[in-house]
Parts: structure tokens; C-alpha cells; sequence
């Protein structure tokens, strides 16, 4: 029998696997996704993250998609608005500002089946747990995402 200080080592390092794969899994899937809309990953993310934080210029969406501002953006930008999951328009304040936005109808119409297929199966699985076990998942899941999210920012700002 182990004792408590083995039993959270050998736990915390079962739970280092499962994110490790959850983690891999995941952005498998959002690639799958992508491209079966004739996407990469990198502009599938920019419109998700267009419709959770809202619209921006293509500087702003450069910086939240860690792409170079010119070039790069402007390519991608040209995918998904050919692709029409989103729309440039003048800025109201200022007619020289450029302000994208995700068109959600649009891509939920072509992405929503495959995201409604995973949303039921963790939905089933959610429905097996407690209401306190969903709420410190809840929570584990918010702070692995801040984790994400620090460690991105970290990565841009050393240059790595």
C-alpha cells in the first residue's frame, strides 16, 4: 500500500500524461476541423478567437494569433473572407482602420456538426458526474488554459 506522498506523485503524474495527450488530441482535432473546411489550424483558431474577444484590426489579430502583422495576416485574412467566415469593413471613427469580423453563422453552419458531435459525447460524459466534480473540472480546465495562455505570452516575448 502506498503512502499518501507516493499516491499524489504517482497521481499527479498520470494527470501530467493525461494533458500531455488531452493536449496533443486536441489540437488534432482542431486541425482535423480546419481542413475539412479547407482551413489550416492557424485560421480556424483566428476566427475563434475573433468570436470570443471580438473583432479587431489586423494588427490586433496578429498580435492575438501570434502571426506577423503585413504578410502573413493579410493572407489569412483573405482565406477566411473568401472563405466567408469573415468580414472586413472601414472603421466607424476612423475611415483609415480596417476592422475584421467573424461571421459565427457562417462557421458554425460548415464546423458546428463536428463541434456538436464532441459537445454531446462530453456532455454524456459530464452527466455522469457529480455537481462538484463538474465544477473543480471547471475549474482545472480554466486554470490550464491560463497556464496556455502565460506560457504563449511568455514565448512571444522571449522571442522563442
Amino acid at each position: 500500500m502506498m503512502d499518501d506522498d507516493a499516491r499524489r506523485t504517482d497521481a499527479i503524474a498520470r494527470q501530467t500524461e493525461a494533458m500531455r495527450d488531452f493536449q496533443a488530441r486536441s489540437v488534432m482535432f482542431q486541425d482535423a476541423v480546419a481542413r475539412s473546411v479547407a482551413l489550416n489550424s492557424t485560421d480556424l483558431q483566428a476566427v475563434g478567437l475573433l468570436l470570443s474577444e471580438g473583432p479587431a484590426t489586423p494588427g490586433e489579430l496578429a498580435a492575438r494569433t501570434g502571426l506577423t502583422a503585413g504578410g502573413a495576416v493579410t493572407a489569412m485574412i483573405d482565406r477566411l473572407e473568401r472563405a466567408g467566415y469573415v468580414t472586413r469593413s472601414r472603421d466607424e471613427s476612423d475611415r483609415r482602420r480596417v476592422i475584421v469580423s467573424a461571421d459565427a453563422r457562417a462557421l458554425m453552419r460548415d464546423v458546428g456538426p463536428a463541434y456538436a458531435r464532441v459537445s454531446g459525447l462530453w456532455g454524456a460524459y459530464l452527466e455522469t458526474l457529480t455537481v462538484e466534480q463538474v465544477e473543480f473540472a471547471a475549474e482545472l480546465l480554466r486554470a490550464a488554459a491560463d497556464v496556455n495562455r502565460q506560457a504563449v505570452e511568455d514565448l512571444r516575448t522571449r522571442g522563442a
